[in-house]
């Protein structure tokens, strides 16, 4: 490959963070020791403690870029939907596009989680995940006008993760369907409640 006289090589925080998305999301986090991502980022040891102090702080500096990248996702597939009822479903939509990649590996936060300790950077990451996604589906209900939008985003937040784990243990995208036609019988539902 040919770089412009203005592109700039990636820093060695980038390719740091590159290799460990590729290898943490492929094999798990505890699976990948620190040598595999440093050789796959073709850095210096010290580079990865000067830049991120340890494995726990890259891991959430990975989960960190995969919440950002899952955040822009969603906020565009919701901005792009019309109606407010079709903007909590649009989640479900962009959700979806995930599940027919062939790279696709299950939830990065459900899988490094279930590595993590209790209290960890990790746990914390993957908390914030979470914590933004019921917030997302709460402030879209509740822009919808549903009564009740907590419960509705609670509900709604079960259908995303069982989706999710569906895609991924039965290999099966079109789990993304079946979420978002429950999810419309539960906003539809939950609407009706208004009268």
């Amino acid at each position: 490959m040919t770089r412009t006289p203005s592109a700039k090589a990636p820093t060695a925080r980038e390719r740091l963070l590159s290799a460990a998305d590729e290898l943490f999301y492929a094999e798990g986090v505890q699976t990948v020791g620190i040598d595999r991502i440093i050789e796959h980022a073709g850095v210096a040891k010290a580079s990865l403690y000067n830049t991120f102090g340890g494995k726990e702080q890259l891991i959430r500096a990975y989960l960190d870029s995969r919440h950002a990248r899952m955040r822009e996702r969603l906020l565009r597939g919701v901005e792009g939907a019309g109606s407010p009822r079709e903007r909590l479903l649009a989640v479900f939509d962009a959700q979806g596009e995930l599940f027919t990649r062939r790279d696709y590996h299950g939830c990065a936060f459900v899988a490094a989680s279930a590595e993590a300790r209790h209290g960890s950077a990790i746990e914390e990451a993957s908390d914030a995940y979470r914590a933004w996604v019921r917030t997302l589906f709460t402030d879209l209900a509740r822009d919808a006008g549903v009564p009740q939008p907590e419960t509705l985003a609670r509900q709604l937040h079960l259908l995303y993760d069982g989706a999710g784990l569906s895609a991924r243990m039965d290999r099966d995208p079109s789990a993304a369907t079946a979420a978002r036609a429950a999810a419309a019988v539960l906003i539809d539902a939950a609407l009706a409640d208004r009268a």
